[in-house]
C-alpha cells in the first residue's frame, strides 16, 4: 500500500532539481500512506514526474520500491493498493515466455512486467485487487491513471492553470505551487446533501476523482484527459440479471462460500502481520471465520467499544473472537479521546466528509497498527446481500404511500411543508390525546416536515434519496448553492429493494464507506482489504435471486448461512448494528464548548460559505432537546473544522 503523486506539464523553474523538489513535496503529503521508503522520477523531455511513499507488505526489500520501471523501461509505474492475483499473472507471464528474471517479489512489478507484456488496459482487466496507479509511457509520451472497479483506493486528477496534477489525496495536488483552493459551491451544496463529496466530483473547483473502474490518458499531443471504463457496474448488473444463479438455496451457499474463502485466502496473504476488524455482526464475523482456517495461527482481531452501554456493540465481537478463539483486542472510544482525534480530521479527510463513525474507525485503526500492517473488514455486505433496515422499510413505506393518487399526495405534501415547524410545535401538544404520534415527540414539526418531503416523492428511488440526504431542498445552507444534480439512472429490470441495492453500491459505498476506512486506515499506514468486494463476488451476488439476500428469511440470508456453518445461530443471527458514536448526546455535553465555537454567528459570516441562521436555528433547537439535529450538524461543524485547516477561497 502507498500513495503516490505527480504532475505533467509542470513548470520545472530553475531546472530539474526544482522539479525534483516539487515531487518530493507532493509526495511527502502523503507519507502517511508509505512510511516505509520513497521515491522521485522525473522525465525531463515534457516533463512529466511521478512521487511515491511506500508501505511494504509484498516484498519489502528495496526491490519493491518506487517508481518502478517495466523491464525494458518502456513504462514508469506509482502504484498504491494490492493485487491479489498476482501469482498468477506472474505464471501466465512465465508460460507465454514474455517475463524476465523477476528481480524482487512485489505485485508492482507484476504489473509493470504485464504492462510491457500485455497493454495496460489487458492487464488490468486480468487482475484482482484493490488499486490506483500512474503509468508513463515512453513510447507513446501518454501518462495513463487507472483506478480500481469498486472505488477503494482514491485518486484524483485536474487541470490547474497550464499544469496537470494527480494524486491519491487532495493534499498532494494542494502541494504543488499551482494549485488554487477555490471551493466547488455545487460540490459543496451536494456535501451538505450527503454528508460526502459524491460521484467524480471534489470539493475544489477544476479537480475531480477518477471514477471506479475506470482508466485516464492524457498526453501532450492530447491534453484533454480521455476516460473510459474497462469495468462496469452496471454491466455487471444486467449480466447477472441475463444469467440468474440456477441453483437452490444450498447451492448458492457453497458457491458464495467458495468465492469468499477465495478471495479471503489471497487477501490474508502478505510479508506483515494481518488482523481483523470485528464488530460482531454478520459481515466482520463471516470474514474473521473464513480467515481463521488458512493457517495454524490464531488470527489477529480488533474491536471498538462505547463507554455508553445503549451504544457498546463489542461483547457481541468478544463473544464471536471466544468462539472462533482468535487472539482479540479491544479499545474503548470515550469522548476525550473524541476530542483528542477532531483536530485532525480535516487534515485526514481531504474533502469536508462527516459521517460521525469516522472517528471510532481512525482510532480503532491506530490502535490495531500497534499489532499488525494489515486488516481485513467486512465492507460491502450490507451493499451486496441487503444489510440496511432502510431497504425493506423503504419499500414497505411506498407500497402504503402509492395507494393514495400522486396528486393528491403531492398537495398534502406542499401544505405540509409550507407550515413552519415552530408552529407545529406550538399548536400540536394541545393535541396530544388526539395524535400522540407526533405531540408529544420532541420538535413534532420537524418530523411532520420530513413527512411532507416523502409525500412529494415520485417513486421508490425518490424515497431513498429522500432517506439518505440530510440537508434537504429550502433548508440547504450554502450561500449561492447551484440546483441539485439529476438523479442516477438505475438499470433497466431492477425492481425494488434491488434499486436501492445498486444505488448504494453505486454511491454510498465507494464515495462515503470507503472514502471513510481508507483514510482513516492510512492515516496511521495500516491497509485495509475487503474480501466481499472482490469483483467475482459482486457479479455472483447480482445473480441471486432478491430473496435469498432480503426477504422472508431476512436481511442478507445467503450470507447468513455461510456464517452458520462456523458460528452457532445465536451469534450469527445478531440485529443490524451500526458503528457510530452517541454524537447527539455528546454535542450537548463534552463537545459543546468546541461545537459552539465553529458555529458561531460571527465565524459562518465571516467563512462566507452558510446561512448562519439555518445553521444556528437547529444548533439552539438541539440544545433545548427540539428534535435531533446531530446529523445535520455535524456536516456543518465538519465543514467548519475543514475551512479552519485549508484556508480555502470562495
Amino acid at each position: 500500500m502507498c500513495g503516490f503523486a505527480g504532475f505533467l506539464f509542470g513548470n520545472l523553474g530553475d531546472g530539474p532539481r526544482q522539479g525534483l523538489e516539487c515531487l518530493r513535496r507532493m509526495a511527502d503529503s502523503v507519507a502517511h500512506r508509505g512510511p516505509d521508503s520513497g521515491g522521485e522520477w522525473l522525465d525531463e523531455r515534457w516533463p512529466v514526474g511521478l512521487g511515491s511513499r511506500r508501505l511494504a507488505v509484498l516484498d519489502c526489500s528495496p526491490e519493491g520500491d518506487q517508481p518502478m520501471e517495466s523491464p525494458s523501461g518502456r513504462f514508469v509505474l506509482a502504484f498504491n493498493g494490492e493485487i491479489y492475483n498476482h501469482l498468477d499473472l506472474r505464471a501466465e507471464l512465465e508460460a507465454q515466455g514474455r517475463a524476465r528474471p523477476w528481480r524482487g517479489r512485489s505485485d508492482t512489478e507484476t504489473l509493470a512486467a504485464g504492462f510491457e507484456a500485455w497493454g495496460i488496459e489487458a492487464t488490468i482487466r486480468r487482475t484482482v485487487g484493490m488499486f490506483a496507479f500512474a503509468a508513463w509511457d515512453k513510447e507513446r509520451a501518454t501518462l495513463t491513471l487507472g483506478r480500481d472497479r469498486m472505488g477503494e483506493k482514491p485518486l484524483y486528477w485536474g487541470w490547474q492553470g497550464q499544469t496537470f496534477l494527480f494524486g491519491s489525496e487532495l493534499k498532494a495536488l494542494e502541494a504543488h505551487p499551482a494549485f488554487q483552493r477555490r471551493v466547488d459551491r455545487g460540490a459543496l451544496a451536494q456535501f451538505f446533501r450527503f454528508g460526502y463529496v459524491p460521484g467524480n466530483q471534489a470539493i475544489f473547483r477544476d479537480v475531480w476523482k477518477l471514477p471506479a473502474g475506470h482508466l485516464l490518458e492524457v498526453s501532450p499531443d492530447r491534453p484533454e484527459p480521455r476516460i473510459r471504463p474497462y469495468w462496469s457496474l452496471e454491466e455487471t448488473v444486467l449480466a447477472g440479471l441475463a444469467d440468474p444463479f440456477p441453483g437452490d438455496g444450498t447451492e448458492a451457499v457453497d458457491e458464495l462460500e467458495r468465492l469468499l474463502v477465495e478471495s479471503v485466502a489471497q487477501q490474508v496473504l502478505a510479508d506483515v502481520p494481518v488482523g481483523v476488524f470485528l464488530s460482531g455482526g454478520v459481515d466482520s464475523s463471516t470474514v474473521a471465520a473464513l480467515a481463521g482456517i488458512m493457517g495454524p495461527r490464531p488470527v489477529r482481531t480488533f474491536t471498538a467499544g462505547f463507554e455508553e452501554p445503549s451504544w457498546d456493540e463489542s461483547r457481541y465481537a468478544r463473544q464471536v473472537a471466544e468462539h472462533l478463539g482468535t487472539d482479540h483486542a479491544e479499545i474503548r472510544v470515550t469522548p476525550s479521546e473524541v476530542l483528542g482525534a477532531l483536530p485532525d480530521m480535516p487534515r485526514i479527510y481531504d474533502e469536508p466528509y462527516s459521517d460521525p463513525s469516522m472517528l471510532p474507525t481512525f482510532l480503532l485503526a491506530r490502535f490495531s497498527r500497534l499489532r499488525a500492517t494489515v486488516c481485513l473488514t467486512g465492507d460491502g455486505g450490507d451493499e451486496l446481500f441487503g444489510g440496511y433496515d432502510r431497504y425493506l422499510h423503504s419499500q414497505r413505506m411506498w407500497g402504503r404511500l402509492r395507494r393514495i393518487p400522486r396528486p393528491l399526495r403531492a398537495l398534502a405534501g406542499e401544505i405540509l411543508g409550507r407550515v413552519p415547524p415552530r408552529l407545529w410545535d406550538r399548536v400540536l401538544p394541545a393535541f396530544g390525546r388526539l395524535l400522540p404520534a407526533v405531540a408529544n415527540v420532541p420538535s413534532p414539526g420537524e418530523r411532520i416536515l420530513k413527512g411532507a418531503g416523502v409525500l412529494r416523492c415520485r417513486d421508490l428511488d425518490g424515497l431513498y434519496w429522500d432517506v439518505v440526504t440530510h440537508w434537504k431542498g429550502s433548508g440547504l445552507p450554502v450561500r449561492g448553492a447551484p440546483p441539485a444534480a439529476e438523479r442516477m439512472e438505475v438499470p433497466r429490470g431492477l425492481e425494488g429493494v434491488a434499486r436501492m441495492l445498486y444505488l448504494d453500491m453505486a454511491t454510498y459505498l465507494p464515495d462515503n464507506l470507503m472514502v471513510k476506512v481508507d483514510r482513516a486506515s492510512m492515516a496511521v499506514a495500516l491497509e485495509c482489504r475487503a474480501p466481499m468486494l472482490d469483483h467475482r463476488v459482486v457479479a455472483f451476488a447480482w445473480r441471486l435471486p432478491l430473496g435469498m439476500k432480503v426477504g422472508a428469511g431476512g436481511s442478507k440470508w445467503v450470507l447468513r448461512q455461510v456464517l452458520h456453518r462456523h458460528l452457532p445461530a445465536v451469534l450469527a443471527e445478531r440485529p443490524k448494528a451500526g458503528f457510530g458514536p452517541p454524537v447527539g448526546a455528546w454535542l450537548r455535553g463534552p463537545l459543546r464548548e468546541w461545537a459552539e465555537d465553529l458555529l458561531g454567528e460571527d465565524r459562518l459570516r465571516r467563512d462566507g460559505f452558510l446561512e448562519p441562521a439555518a445553521v444556528r436555528d437547529k444548533w439552539r433547537a438541539h440544545l433545548e432537546g427540539r428534535g435531533a439535529w446531530q446529523e445535520h450538524l455535524w456536516d456543518a461543524l465538519m465543514f467548519q473544522a475543514w475551512v479552519e485547516v485549508h484556508h480555502p477561497s470562495g
